[in-house]
């Protein structure tokens, strides 16, 4: 047997010892434990009491057995790929190391007899196992064998070139639905594993790197991938120019459009499981001269919802916010460009306020979170469901919260402004540049404006920053001076800041994750004389600051002093003006 499975101690002991629980907790996992059968380090793990990583060193400390952290190593693809990727997935493995005939593999179980058994058979050599977290394991096996690999395979082992070999792309790229062979030919084309394996390959490594949107663009004499991430584009592959209507193609079929119009936008769906989360892809075509346009928006419909507290509020400004939402009647306006995170807020809210006594429904488009207890409604524009009349029938419903995805027209201003006059809570999104704007808009929309005061209890203005990578933080000096052009007076000569060097964690950029920047305007009797006599945006955002709102820049540029991102964000984000 190539493992030695003598225990030495008690988990449970060796979490105590180490501090890694309490007695409590323990008891706790304990009574769950002998209801639901499950494993002890799973249920703490499943409870937030410890982390993964945390109880798997405590199991290498339990069986004698080394631990490895995969993010600390690097790999060699050739040992990797000692293992075929069928047993690396089935199996949960991943090869580290190799000295002569031993091969150090990491494992999610390395008590697994069978697993070592089957590894050593197909490699023929002595297999070491060690400890790794399933997580690291899972995302090393995408980006090694899912990605890596596989554009290696796909890409430049000229298995497309013999698919396409003897068509002519001319004709498949200029077929619009009179040739039925160039059509045929396509859609059998598009089915082989060459083409289907690539597109796999750029939707796992866009999930993997977490981003937003997936760009296929044609071009002259290139095709080119990019995926948006932290809300920057950046380039990730370039296929063959060659099999530009294949992979087009594919994805059209994916979801459910129609391949033989190339000549018009066209909307569509793809629902696909991607490492054991399930994923809504929101497809878009659209006509250029070098060919059709592909961009992919990225729901993950698995993903938790994030709290307010996590969201990056003041404490003061969440304060605010949590008491205007516990309202029982009005509207509360979330504002800002597209992909500013407003929706996301939104839900946050929801999830506070999602409780037994509360009947909420959400009329949205499209529905970005599935969230429990909540009534929530699909736009569908071809059946004649849009927001106006869907949130008219909707209010017959006895709603008490209502979240209308966004405000677009007049017909569902007024229905939204009625809905909050008449006793209900109303959340919404509005495209404007700041807080202010939001109610002249209304305004402009033809809304009266003794009823915008009347029924906007406040309005959210927020925007999305990229936060410093921790990995590669560092601080320096800079000359106050060279701040003032931005509007931000320091009184000392020198200020601290910080920065991203860049590492291999956050891909050079020096950044890693977002964070969101806020104002929040709460409407007082003040501004609603200001908004009834129809003042400008400029005169009402006046009167909120002289109130004690704190504008994106101020919010922004705390954020720049203590850390959370840099100087350069700031400036690309909420200075531009």
């Amino acid at each position: 047997m190539a493992v030695e499975t003598k225990v030495k101690r008690k988990i449970e002991d060796i979490l105590l010892e180490k501090k890694l629980v309490s007695g409590e907790d323990l008891e706790k996992a304990k009574e769950v434990q002998r209801v639901s059968g499950d494993s002890l380090g799973n249920l703490l793990v499943r409870m937030g009491v410890i982390s993964q990583p945390d109880m798997t060193r405590a199991y290498a400390q339990q069986w004698d057995i080394p631990y490895v952290n995969l993010e600390d190593l690097k790999l060699n693809i050739e040992v990797i790929k000692t293992i075929p990727q069928s047993l690396a997935q089935r199996h949960k493995v991943i090869a580290t190391s190799r000295e002569d005939k031993e091969l150090t593999v990491a494992m999610v179980n390395p008590l697994n007899v069978f697993a070592i058994d089957d590894l050593r058979l197909v490699t023929g050599l002595k297999i070491k196992p060690v400890f790794a977290t399933e997580d690291q394991i899972v995302r090393t096996i995408t980006k090694y064998y899912g990605i890596k690999m596989s554009i290696s395979q796909v890409m430049e082992e000229e298995e497309l070139a013999s698919v396409t070999a003897d068509v002519d792309l001319e004709v498949l790229q200029s077929a619009a639905g009179e040739d039925d062979l160039a059509l045929g030919e396509l859609k059998k084309l598009v089915e082989e594993a060459p083409v289907v394996r690539l597109v796999n390959v750029i939707i796992a490594r866009a999930v993997q790197d977490k981003a937003s949107d997936i760009h296929v663009e044609p071009e002259r004499r290139e095709l080119r991938v990019r995926y948006r991430i932290d809300g920057i584009l950046h380039d990730v592959m370039a296929p063959p120019k060659g099999i530009q209507p294949l992979l087009i193609s594919r994805l059209k079929i994916m979801a459910g459009m129609d391949i033989a119009e190339r000549r018009v936008p066209q909307d569509g769906r793809i629902q696909l499981v991607v490492e054991g989360r399930e994923f809504d892809f929101r497809v878009s075509t659209y006509p250029t001269i070098f060919g059709e346009k592909v961009v992919m928006r990225i729901l993950d419909k698995s993903g938790g919802l994030i709290g307010l507290n996590r969201l990056g509020f003041q404490s003061e400004t969440q304060a605010m916010l949590e008491e205007l939402v516990d309202n029982p009647y009005g509207i509360l306006l979330s504002t800002g460009p597209t992909g500013s995170g407003k929706t996301t807020t939104l839900y946050s809210i929801l999830n506070k306020l999602n409780t037994i006594e509360k009947n909420i429904i959400t009329i949205e488009d499209p529905i970005e979170y599935q969230m429990d207890g909540v009534n929530q409604i699909q736009i569908n524009e071809k059946a004649g469901l849009r927001f106006d009349n869907g949130l008219r029938h909707l209010l017959r419903q006895d709603p008490d919260i209502i979240m209308v995805g966004e405000i677009r027209d007049k017909e569902t201003a007024e229905i939204a402004v009625n809905a909050a006059l008449t006793g209900h809570l109303v959340l919404s999104t509005l495209h404007t540049n700041d807080a202010a704007g939001a109610t002249t808009r209304l305004i402009d929309m033809g809304i009266e404006s003794y009823l915008v005061a009347s029924s906007v209890i406040g309005v959210l203005a927020q925007r999305l920053i990229r936060t410093i990578c921790p990995h590669c933080r560092e601080d320096y000096e800079l000359p106050s001076e060279s701040l003032r052009k931005y509007g931000v007076n320091i009184a000392e000569e020198k200020i601290t800041l910080y920065r991203g060097r860049g590492c291999e964690k956050c891909r050079g950029t020096g950044y890693l994750g977002r964070s969101g920047i806020f104002e929040l305007m709460y409407i007082d009797d003040h501004l609603r004389d200001l908004i009834i006599n129809k003042k400008s945006a400029g005169m009402i955002k006046q009167a909120a600051r002289q109130a004690g709102m704190s504008t994106l820049q101020e919010d922004c540029f705390d954020k720049v002093r203590s850390g959370i991102t840099a100087i350069e964000e700031a400036i690309r984000v909420v200075y531009v003006e």
